[in-house]
């Protein structure tokens, strides 16, 4: 049923600023597919002035987004520094489906209110990266929900259930016997549609999605569009250094946390990880980085390195000032010294044990977890260790630290 194909026009020189560009493609990626198709591309858009179309789809399944996140986002960015159409697409038509990549079973879909929500701060938070002012945002609800159910049945007859099941979880899944609802065959049907709509000249996703970026390219050439290329980034470790970078693992640094938080959450990372994440997030240039990298190495303070990653970044989020802020408060911290900007709490029922203070002041969850805090000897009044679990402080105000980055100012009435 495939109509003609176009395919791109190999005959345009590639000059110098297209070798860049695709120089500037590959870096930190983990495929680029077709390589040839995209020089092609390039070579053309570069000899014909016509920006190409540079297509990332993102499901508002949560409301946040963190740093790993920004990996395939800034490399958005890096296209569209170089005179491309970047198109933000939100699927709030496709979040309805529930995008089933990498699970081993159904997930539950959401709520229009839910994508409707969560789709305006994914956003606001990717605006701190692309610029808002050249970006072509995208609902695919726009050409979907019009489909209708012919519309529908036209678009499955492009596809073979045979195709569907080389994608690995289906695979997996079907092999143990665990369900596969008929409405997962749809997402990547409709993810890849999606690319039939807009005329996507490349796809733009984690390595999870490899799947669905090549079916996109196969219902191109279905529809006689010239397919697109793909482009698949890392999923960016976590601070742990092991698992990829999620909110429920506890091992993430969201984009619109405190800067004094970014700042440290960047520090504490481990020297061998910093130039994954200076690869992956950096904006510097890799002749820069591996300058930065041999220094180190020759014998640098890899700390130097650190804080200059986590200046960028947490600049980038936040501006200048913040970050320098940042900066002086992580190091007052470490040498024990109380930041310029802390908690103020007033309570009242003075004397008051310090297993409540704490509680209250909400430095510990619990007055138990307080106690343990007070055994480990992780909480300072007025810089002293306190030893004794029954401390009971009297009316005043205090400065209430537990481990080395928690403070309170705590004012006890009577």
């Amino acid at each position: 049923m495939s109509d003609a194909v176009a395919t791109p026009n190999l005959n345009y020189p590639v000059t110098d600023r297209v070798r860049d560009a695709l120089a500037i493609s590959r870096r930190g990626c983990e495929e680029l597919l077709p390589e040839t198709d995209w020089i092609a591309k390039l070579a053309r858009s570069e000899a014909t002035g016509i920006a190409l179309r540079v297509k990332l789809g993102l499901d508002p399944t949560a409301p946040d987004i963190h740093l790993g996140h920004t990996v395939v986002l800034g490399k958005m960015r890096q296209l569209q520094d170089l005179g491309h159409t970047v198109i933000f697409l939100i699927g709030d038509f496709t979040s309805m489906i529930g995008d089933p990549s990498g699970r081993n079973n159904t997930r539950p879909p959401l709520t229009r209110e839910q994508i409707e929500s969560n789709a305006q701060t994914y956003y606001r938070q990717a605006s701190l990266v692309l610029d808002p002012a050249r970006t072509e945002i995208r609902y695919n609800s726009e050409w979907s929900d019009p489909l209708g159910a012919r519309g529908m049945i036209e678009l499955a007859s492009r596809y073979t259930v045979a195709r569907m099941m080389e994608r690995n979880d289906f695979a997996e899944r079907f092999r143990a016997g665990t369900p596969i609802s008929v409405h997962e065959f749809l997402y990547p049907l409709m993810q890849g549609y999606d690319s039939v709509a807009l005329k996507s000249d490349l796809e733009l996703g984690g390595t999870d999605q490899k799947f669905n970026l090549l079916v996109g390219r196969a219902l191109q050439a279905e529809y006689g569009q010239e397919p697109q290329c793909i482009l698949t980034m890392p999923l960016l470790e976590g601070l742990d250094g092991i698992e990829k970078m999620s909110k429920s693992k506890g091992n993430y640094i969201g984009i619109t946390e405190p800067a004094n938080t970014m700042f440290a959450k960047l520090l504490s990372i481990s020297d061998t990880l910093m130039w994954r994440y200076y690869t992956l997030l950096s904006f510097r240039s890799e002749a820069e980085i591996a300058v930065l990298k041999a220094e180190v190495e020759g014998g640098r303070n890899p700390k130097d390195a650190k804080v200059m990653l986590a200046t960028e970044i947490t600049t980038r989020f936040h501006d200048a000032r913040a970050s320098e802020a940042a900066a002086r408060d992580f190091e007052l911290r470490a040498r024990g010294g109380v930041p310029d900007e802390i908690d103020a709490v007033s309570l009242a029922g003075a004397p008051l044990a310090i297993g409540s203070v704490l509680k209250q002041a909400r430095l510990a969850p619990s007055s138990s977890e307080a106690l343990r805090l007070v055994d480990g000897g992780g909480v300072r009044v007025d810089g002293s260790v306190v030893s004794d679990r029954g401390l009971r402080l009297a009316a005043g105000t205090y400065v209430v630290q537990v481990g080395k980055r928690r403070f309170a100012r705590v004012t006890l009435k009577p």
